[in-house]
């Protein structure tokens, strides 16, 4: 017994030792970041709160980790209570337990118990320790930190960036909500494991989806659901946002992926048929699903034609079917879709099609009951609101109604968002200039075609823009349209402050909401996708197109603005927008600086508008080298380097951006890399693969070419 006794007071020691050594060791502090954007100079002298740094890409993953070796004693264990004193340790092993946040795993029963080595092991001292050997280690949950990262979370069914979700009325919908419920429940003759709703755009399809998703969630059927929109529309999160919601809800799964993902930190970044197989199918082999309850739940997947890429939907599809087939995953999936070429042609193939059930969603006169009662629900909340007459609005107005929404939800519940519009005179006004419309366009658009009275519909929402505001908001719907732009970074480079950015979007809250008290946990949603594609085609919204002339004309007003830039600044912390002004040594200027340069960039990416001959004479005089040099420290983002030069008369396009040897001497670099510019105001920007980088292009260390593989 004395044996024992000494071995738990040298344990004591130990655990003692690495409580006091971490207790010592700082956490590490993040970069720095701008606290305010710069003042404008131009529109607005209020600041806009900044973002974080752009990172569009994932940064490289942490090597693997070990797992700790040294597991804390019970409660019960007589080592808590023990003492040591003036002991040497010979080649003790430690094991670092980094000091970031955790995510503790999800239990049944009671929440997990912390345990901490001064709890164990105290009053020890005089200790020694020879050859010891330190082992790092993350904490439990960083692998499920680093899952939820790398997934969609404002994509999920009760996410706030969503609230309120699109659902159907109470009341509507009711046989297909209860298709698809019967067909995840088993009791319908559907037996395939994939059912598939297809329907042209503003039927319903998200809403079926969400009252779908929060019927079954309850009664512990849902397993995951992911709604894409033109925000997230990332196919390489789609499973890991599968794998994270299937952990919320099963602890043992939760374990197990949570050690893949310290393990392997760059899972999240390979394949997607390798993620589906090391997040989903490999972790689920281990867990007793039947036990758990995730036999039978359902996956919904909504809007998969928003993903970007009619490559990566085929692939989502193919890779789930291969499931189905061959039952390596517990799940049915239930998707939804436009009819799409790319999509109808993948679920017909041989090796889908078997798994496969249809449903259609029409656009149909037959639900004018359901439309009608919807209409009847809203406008009761409108007179309850309002104090306005029960007889509001009569029975003819909501029979026009009715009739004009042709069985289009999107339509109808855009025209209720009109007359509800608290930027207006009130909802009698509003409901007036909604039935002179529907009148004035009745003889235009044919009664079988109701997306040229949404067209109209549109129209008449920003033809109500006041002028003075109209440009704005077209640049600020223009800018939405590039992907990773969030409300912070539209406001940082049109110069408004978060209230200017507000009055501008109500101008158009019909179709577009901001939600969010603060701009810098704000979110920009269009009400449907459609209107973003309106907006985007010339032959539909004309005149108000956000690509033609104004795209054009923006472009060159910010290539003046980067040329004075660039001529008058001597450095990145003395940006002078004009010879007139003095240089603004606030690294906030940089930032706008940088944010503008990628916006110009991006519209250059437009493969709509190649640039004029004129404007890209303008670019070939940029100083490339200098306008990297200015970018702020830190700030990194891609430009499709393809698409730009596809964008550029063909004469002028080596002159702009090349594929060629690396011009740097001493560069001992093979391949070919992209140059932008010629001559003396060549440069060589960070780059990987067909993008590169607007970032600061300062000497890399150790005397290697930016443009070396690994470098970036």
């Amino acid at each position: 017994m004395p044996e024992l006794h000494f071995l738990a007071k040298l344990f004591d020691c130990f655990c003692w030792a690495v409580d006091s050594i971490w207790s010592r060791v700082p956490a590490p502090r993040p970069t720095p970041l701008p606290q305010q954007p710069p003042p404008t100079p131009r529109l607005s002298t209020a600041p806009t709160p900044p973002p974080a740094l752009p990172n569009p890409e994932p940064q490289n993953p942490a090597p693997p980790t070990s797992s700790p070796s040294i597991l804390p004693p019970t409660a019960s264990s007589p080592l808590q209570h023990a003492h040591a004193h003036d002991f040497v340790l010979s080649n003790p092993q430690f094991n670092h337990f980094s000091p970031s946040p955790t995510i503790l795993a999800p239990t049944a029963s009671s929440p997990p118990q912390h345990v901490h080595a001064h709890e164990m092991f105290h009053n020890a001292h005089h200790l020694v320790f020879n050859g010891s050997q330190f082992n790092e280690s993350s904490p439990a949950g960083s692998g499920i930190e680093r899952l939820l990262s790398h997934s969609m979370p404002d994509a999920f069914h009760n996410s706030s960036a969503r609230y309120p979700p699109p659902k159907c009325h109470l009341g509507t919908r009711k046989d297909y909500i209860a298709l698809v419920t019967d067909w995840v429940l088993g009791v319908s003759d559907r037996k395939e494991p994939i059912l598939w709703m297809r329907g042209p755009f503003g039927v319903g399809k998200s809403a079926v989806a969400q009252s779908c998703a929060e019927g079954l969630e309850p009664i512990n059927k849902l397993a995951a659901a992911l709604f894409f929109s033109h925000s997230n529309a990332d196919s390489q999160r789609v499973f890991a946002s599968v794998a994270y919601q299937v952990a919320a809800i099963c602890p043992s799964f939760w374990e197990i992926v949570d050690k893949r993902m310290i393990n392997d930190p760059a899972l999240v970044t390979k394949s997607l048929p390798t993620q589906f197989k090391d997040l989903l199918v490999h972790p689920l082999d281990k867990v007793d699903t039947a036990g758990n309850g995730l036999d039978g739940r359902v996956v919904i997947i909504d809007g998969l034609d928003e993903c970007r890429g009619t490559a990566a939907q085929r692939e989502i599809i193919e890779i789930i079917a291969a499931s189905a087939r061959n039952r390596t995953t517990p799940f049915r999936w239930f998707i939804t879709s436009r009819p799409e070429d790319a999509i109808i042609r993948t679920m017909n193939s041989a090796a889908v099609s078997p798994v496969c059930s249809r449903i259609e969603l029409p656009v149909s006169r037959a639900i004018d009951h359901e439309i009608l009662t919807y209409l009847t629900d809203e406008f009761k909340k409108i007179q309850k609101s309002y104090s306005l007459p029960k007889s509001w609005p009569s029975e003819e107005a909501l029979a026009l109604l009715v009739k004009h929404g042709a069985g289009l939800w999107i339509y109808v519940a855009t025209m209720v968002r009109f007359i509800k519009d608290e930027n207006s005179y009130g909802p009698k006004d509003q409901l007036q200039i909604v039935l002179r419309f529907i009148k004035d366009v009745s003889t235009k658009a044919g009664m079988d075609n109701p997306l040229a009275e949404m067209d109209f519909f549109y129209t008449l929402i920003m033809q109500r823009t006041s002028l003075k505001l109209r440009t704005m908001v077209l640049k600020i719907l223009l800018i939405h349209s590039f992907d990773n732009w969030s409300p912070t970074h539209i406001a940082n480079v049109l110069q408004l402050s978060a209230e200017q950015l507000r009055h501008a979007c109500a101008s158009i809250q019909s179709v577009m909401e901001l939600q969010g008290s603060d701009l810098g946990h704000t979110n920009m949603n269009l009400y449907h996708a459609s209107f973003l594609d309106f907006m985007k085609d010339p032959l539909r919204s004309k005149e108000l197109c956000i690509y033609g002339d104004l795209l054009v004309q923006w472009r060159q007003e910010l290539l003046v603005w980067l040329h004075e830039v660039c001529s008058c600044s001597t450095g990145s912390s003395h940006i002078v927008s004009s010879p007139d002004t003095t240089p603004q040594e606030d690294e906030l200027h940089t930032y706008h600086y940088s944010l503008v340069l990628v916006c110009f960039w991006r519209l250059c990416e437009v493969p709509t508008d190649q640039l004029d001959p004129q404007t890209a004479m303008s670019v070939v005089e940029l100083p490339f080298n200098k306008m990297l040099r200015l970018v702020y420290d830190g700030f990194r983002w891609p430009i499709n380097a393809t698409r730009v030069r596809n964008d550029l008369p063909a004469e002028l396009c080596d002159k702009i951006i090349r594929r060629g040897k690396c011009p740097i001497s001493g560069c001992t670099n093979t391949e070919n890399v992209w140059i932008l510019g010629h001559g003396e105001n060549e440069s060589v920007p960070r780059q990987r693969g067909d993008v590169f980088w607007v970032a600061r292009n300062n000497d890399p260390p150790g005397g290697v070419c930016i443009c070396q593989a690994g470098y970036w």
